[in-house]
């Protein structure tokens, strides 16, 4: 109980002189451009690892030989790369939307 107690009163004091915290002012923009900075590094990366899903299906489809399972496994890889490309394209275009609704909303300071 005492261990609480000094708990409770070291908390109270820290949040009594603690200093406040003031809103950003004029630094919005470098926030947006930060974000759409890693945006955009995001979506490369993403390029990145999908064409190399492609090419791994790809050559998963090529050396198959005719064995339907590693004929399907390939194929699934494929799709799934495309279907995660077309994900990824989406969020990035849907991104570009709302950054140009907000600064044509709110102004970029």
């Amino acid at each position: 109980m005492k261990k609480v107690f000094v708990f409770l009163v070291t908390a109270f004091l820290y949040l009594l002189i603690s200093i406040p915290v003031l809103a950003a002012g004029e630094d919005v923009g470098k926030v947006q451009s930060f974000i759409q900075s890693v945006i955009q590094v995001l979506v490369t990366l993403a390029g990145l690892v999908s064409a190399g899903f492609f090419v791994w299906g790809g050559i998963g489809y090529i050396t198959s030989s005719g064995n339907p399972e590693s004929l399907d496994r390939s194929k699934k890889t494929i799709l799934y790369s495309a279907i995660g490309l077309t994900i990824v394209l989406g969020s990035f275009v849907l991104s570009n939307i709302v950054t140009q609704l907000a600064t044509g909303s709110f102004g970029t300071n």
